[in-house]
C-alpha cells in the first residue's frame, strides 16, 4: 500500500488544522530562506561587491528557476504524491540555502540562488495540493490563509534573527553572514524529518488519479482556457509588485532612511507582520461570505477587490519622510498583498479537478515569478539610471488593481471549468 494512502491512525498530527500548521511552518522557513540575502546584503558587500543591477540579477536568478520549478514541482507532485514530493523539495532547497554560505563571489551566489529557486519552486504547489487533500471548498480559503500566513512568520523572524546572527556569529573564522545561510538551511532539514514522519492522506481522501474524468489534461489544454490565462496573468502582475517589496524593502530602508541593524531588528519586521494578518483575514473573509450564503464567485471577488484597493497607497512612500508613516504605508501594502495572495492561491482549487491542481498551481506560480523578474530588472535599471524609487513604487502600487480587473474580465463567474466543452480558436 502506498505510504500516502495509510490510514488516519498513522497520522501523528492533531487533525487537518495540524496539517495546515505544519505546512505553514514550511512556508515560513521558505520565506526566511529567501529573505537571508536581502537582509544580510550590507554584510555580504564587505566581501562581495553588489550593485543595484547585480542585486536584480541575483533576484532574477532565484525567480527564474523558482518559476520554472513551480511548474516542475506541480508535475512532480502529481506523479509521486504530496508526502514524498514535499520531502524532496524541502531537502533540496535547505541544502541550496546553506550553499550560499560557501560563496566566494557573485557567480557562486547566483548559482546558489538558482538552486534555491529550484527547490522552493515546489513549495506552494505542495502546500496547495496538501490543503486540497484535507479541506473542502468552504474551509479551503481559510486553510490556505493560515498556510500563507507562514510567509509573514518567516519574513517577520528574518530581520531580528538575521541581525542577531550577523552581530554574534563569528565562528570558526568565518564571516557572520555565512552562518546566516548555514543555520537557516539547517532549519529546513529538521522540518523535512518531521514531515516525513507525520504526513499521511486522510482516510476519506481518494487517490488523486481516481478523480481524473476522461483524458489527462495537458498544459496546452489548461492554457487554452481564458480562466487559466486570467489567473496566471493576474499573478504575473501582482507578484511583480510583491517580489519588489520582498527583495527591495530592506535595501530601500538601508539607503533611503539609513537603517542600521538595530532598526532592522526592532521595526523592520512590522510590514511582514501586517502581511500575516492579511493572509489570515483574506481567507477568513472569503470563507465567512460563503458561510453567509454568498456564492463562491461573490465571496472570492469581494475579498479580492478589497485587497486590491489597499495597494495604491504605497505610491505615497517616496514623498513621506516620517519613518513611522513609511512603515505604515508598507504595512498596508503588505497586508493587502497577502490577503490578495491567499485568495489567488485558492482560485485554482475552485477551477480545476485535484488531478491537475499541481500543474495549475505551478503555472500560476511561474507567472508570478516571471512578473517578479520583470519588475526587479526594471527597478535595478531605474535606480542605476538615477530615477529613484518614486516611479518604481508608483508602478508597483497599480499592479494589483490591474490584476483584479483582469480576473473580472477573464473569469466572469468563478466555478469549475468544463473541460469537456471544446474551445474554438
Amino acid at each position: 500500500m502506498p505510504s500516502d494512502a495509510l490510514s488516519d491512525k498513522a497520522m501523528r498530527l492533531p487533525g487537518r488544522w495540524g496539517v495546515a500548521l505544519l505546512i505553514a511552518t514550511a512556508i515560513a522557513i521558505s520565506y526566511l530562506d529567501r529573505q537571508t540575502l536581502p537582509w544580510a546584503i550590507k554584510f555580504i558587500e564587505q566581501d562581495i561587491p553588489i550593485g543595484n543591477q547585480t542585486k536584480a540579477f541575483l533576484d532574477s536568478a532565484f525567480l527564474a528557476t523558482y518559476g520554472l520549478m513551480y511548474l516542475g514541482g506541480g508535475w512532480l507532485l502529481d506523479r509521486i504524491g504530496t508526502r514524498r514530493g514535499f520531502l524532496i523539495i524541502m531537502i533540496f532547497w535547505s541544502l541550496a540555502c546553506a550553499s550560499h554560505g560557501l560563496a566566494g563571489g557573485v557567480i557562486a551566489l547566483a548559482a546558489s540562488r538558482l538552486l534555491l529557486g529550484v527547490g522552493e519552486g515546489g513549495g506552494f504547489p505542495a502546500a496547495t495540493r496538501a490543503i486540497a487533500e484535507w479541506f473542502g471548498p468552504r474551509d479551503r480559503a481559510a486553510a490556505i490563509g493560515l498556510v500563507n500566513a507562514g510567509t509573514a512568520v518567516g519574513a517577520v523572524i528574518a530581520p531580528p534573527l538575521i541581525a542577531l546572527i550577523l552581530a554574534d556569529a563569528n565562528w570558526l573564522g568565518m564571516a557572520s553572514w555565512r552562518w546566516v545561510f548555514f543555520l537557516t538551511g539547517a532549519m529546513g532539514l529538521v522540518w523535512a524529518g518531521l514531515w516525513f514522519a507525520s504526513y499521511r492522506l486522510p482516510r476519506h481522501s481518494a487517490p488523486v488519479e481516481a478523480e481524473v474524468d476522461g483524458p489527462a489534461l495537458t498544459l496546452r489544454a489548461l492554457l487554452a482556457r481564458r480562466e487559466v490565462r486570467g489567473v496566471v496573468g493576474a499573478k504575473f502582475l501582482s507578484d511583480g509588485a510583491w517580489y519588489f517589496y520582498l527583495f527591495w524593502l530592506p535595501k530601500y530602508l538601508f539607503e533611503a532612511h539609513a537603517f542600521d541593524l538595530k532598526q532592522a531588528a526592532t521595526i523592520g519586521w512590522i510590514p511582514y507582520a501586517a502581511s500575516g494578518v492579511g493572509s489570515l483575514l483574506g481567507g477568513w473573509l472569503s470563507s465567512r461570505l460563503l458561510a453567509r450564503g454568498r456564492s463562491v464567485n461573490a465571496a472570492r471577488k469581494i475579498a479580492l477587490g478589497i485587497s486590491a484597493a489597499m495597494m495604491p497607497w504605497v505610491m505615497l512612500v517616496p514623498v513621506t519622510s516620517s519613518i513611522p508613516a513609511v512603515i505604515f504605508l508598507f504595512s498596508l501594502a503588505f497586508f493587502g498583498q497577502q490577503s490578495w495572495s491567499t485568495l489567488v492561491m485558492t482560485l485554482p482549487t475552485d477551477l480545476v479537478p485535484r488531478s491537475v491542481l499541481g500543474r495549475l498551481a505551478g503555472l500560476v506560480g511561474m507567472g508570478g515569478a516571471f512578473g517578479g523578474i520583470v519588475m526587479g530588472q526594471a527597478a535595478g535599471w531605474a535606480l542605476d539610471a538615477g530615477l529613484g524609487y518614486g516611479p518604481v513604487l508608483t508602478v508597483a502600487a497599480l499592479l494589483h488593481v490591474a490584476a483584479f480587473a483582469l480576473i473580472c474580465l477573464t473569469i466572469p463567474v468563478i466555478r469549475p471549468i468544463d473541460f469537456s466543452r471544446k474551445v474554438h480558436p
